[in-house]
Formats: structure tokens, sequence, C-alpha cells
């Protein structure tokens, strides 16, 4: 039985979470387009880096050019906004997000120790000049500060603008599940920037082939979660993102760069404790509600690429390349 979509079906109905998105798009010349943008992830309001939060990532398929994972995983903690973009603007964005990192807490990189800055990318290049690299470390600090709790806009949007999935314009979807238990419940909610696939292999729709000549494209998976779990458990969340992009039809080809990273908004990390012991309560491994947990992260997962189909419109790009929306 399907779990119950969250109030909005979106991220940030997890508490806390806020979502910003920059977009940019110009044509400059009859060759060249600007198709491209950034999407910042919040995981909560306060101070990210003094208050940390748990989490991991699962390496689907490692054709991509991503930044922090190592070291989250490592850790088991973000500290800063997860940020989201096109191949080649990885740079400027981890510079963006440093910079307002920076400005927002004095301590990094001189009372205490350096910040490790989470950035994850998908290549836009068929409709997209990325050659230019017009995305600038401002406009990563844009859309930090426009990331709202409200429902978060989906399709051509921020690091979605350039995005081709199935074949169709893809982009950014979000969705939400709430699982329950008799004493408490939990919501869990995903967002992805989908930029994969071929139109015959959607498994949601009877579509015909048709050739683009783009690369194997790429996902980004970012699960939340309101429930209380450390890092390892998140990686398994983690790891069930692959089941909802398998229900979709993907079959993770060799150059599609396919990660996933969970975190959670509970059993936060004080950066500032001196103690030399922590503790913290978290669900058991073997209780039924992690099995719910896990049913909701491939619900998500797979609602959201297809929501991230639906909202997105029709995309004229560089040398007059246009990729249509998705009829469904």
């Amino acid at each position: 039985m399907a779990l119950s979509k969250g109030k909005t079906n979106c991220i940030t109905d997890v508490g806390g979470v806020k979502v910003g998105h920059v977009t940019l798009y110009e044509k400059l010349d009859e060759e060249s387009t600007i198709c491209t943008g950034v999407t910042a992830i919040l995981p909560h309001g306060d101070d990210l880096f003094n208050t940390k939060t748990r989490a991991a990532s699962a390496v689907i398929n490692g054709y991509a050019k991503t930044a922090g994972l190592v070291q989250m995983n490592e850790l088991g903690l973000i500290e800063s906004p997860i940020m989201l973009t096109n191949t080649f603007s990885v740079g400027a964005v981890w510079q963006g997000t440093l910079q307002y990192m920076l400005n927002g807490n004095r301590e990094i990189g001189d009372s205490t120790n350096s910040i490790n800055i989470v950035v994850g990318e998908c290549n836009d290049s068929y409709l997209n000049s990325i050659r230019n690299q017009i995305v600038s470390p401002e406009h990563a600090i844009q859309a930090i500060e426009s990331a709202s709790s409200n429902p978060t806009e989906e399709g051509a949007v921020g690091a979605g603008k350039g995005m081709v999935c199935y074949g169709y314009k893809g982009g950014v979807g979000t969705a939400s599940r709430v699982v329950t238990t008799p004493n408490d419940k939990y919501t869990v909610g995903c967002l992805v920037i989908s930029n994969f696939g071929k139109r015959e292999e959607a498994l949601f729709a009877d579509w015909e082939k048709k050739k683009l000549d783009a690369p194997d494209g790429s996902i980004m998976m970012i699960i939340a979660t309101d429930a209380p779990l450390y890092d390892r458990q998140l990686k398994r969340l983690a790891k069930r993102c692959a089941a909802g992009l398998g229900r979709t039809g993907s079959n993770i080809d060799n150059g599609s760069g396919d990660i996933a990273i969970a975190f959670s908004t509970a059993n936060t990390y004080d950066h500032n404790t001196g103690t030399a012991v922590e503790s913290l309560s978290y669900i058991r491994d073997d209780h039924h509600v992690m099995n719910q947990l896990f049913q909701a992260v491939v619900e998500i997962t797979e609602e959201a690429i297809i929501n991230s189909l639906k909202k997105a419109e029709t995309t004229e790009g560089r040398k007059g390349r246009v990729v249509e929306k998705a009829p469904l």
C-alpha cells in the first residue's frame, strides 16, 4: 500500500528544510545560449556549521564531479548547504558557498577547523553553452539567500534549467511521504535534478524512440527526513534511491552520474560541545518503521523524477536545439 503524501508533496514538508533557485537563461547568438542555474538545499535555517546534520551519500554510478562527499561519508555530517549546478560550475558554486559560510561564521578557518562544502552536478551541455562557465560564486550565494520553506518550484528552474530526462525536458522535481507509527509521525522528502534516460526506456509512459545526441546524463537525488537516524542508517536510505530510479526505467548507464545524499534534521551535532561522549536516540534497524522509511524513499524518488518532467516546459537551447515538454 502506498504511503500518504506530505502536506505539499515537497521536500520542504520536512520541517526546517529550505530550497532556493537561481535560473540563468539568455540567448547570446545563433550558436550560444545560457541555459543553466543553481539550486541550494538548506537542511535547516540556523548556523549550518555549528549545528551540523547527520548525513551520508550513496554513489550508485560514479560518473560524477561532486565535491564534499568524501568527508561527509567519513564523519557522517553535513555542515553547509547542499548545492546543485552543472558539471563545469562545481568550482564556482563551491567558492560562492564557501564565501557565504565564511561571511556568517568568523570562526571557520581561524579559531576552528576548515569547512566541507557539498556540491553535486549534472551535465546540461545539450542545451546549455557550458563552456562559457557563466555560473559565478555570486549566483551560489543568491540561491542560498533566496532559500525558502515554501513549496519548491519545479521543472526547468535552478540547476534543472538545462537538463534533459528521457528525451524530454527534465529538471527539478520533488515529492514527500509521511510514515506513521502508533506513537510517532515522520516525514521523508526528496528533490531530484533529472538528466538521464532515453524515451523508449521510460516505464511510466509509452514513448516512441527518438535519438538525441546528448550525454548519457546524470541524476542528483537528495533525501531529507525528520526521523531520528544516524549516518549509517541514512546511507541505507540513500541506497534505496536506486530502486525508485529503476522504477522509472533507468538502466544507470555507464556515463551517468547517479548520486544520492540523505540527511536527517533530528539528532543534530553541536560543533562547539566540549564533551568527550556523545549520545543520541535512533530508530532500531529491525523496527518495522525502517521498512516504511525505505518504502517512502523509493516512492518519492520515483515521483520526484516524474514530477520533474510534468512541471518542465519546452525549452530552446544552444544551436537552436529544442527539448519538448513531456506529454504527461
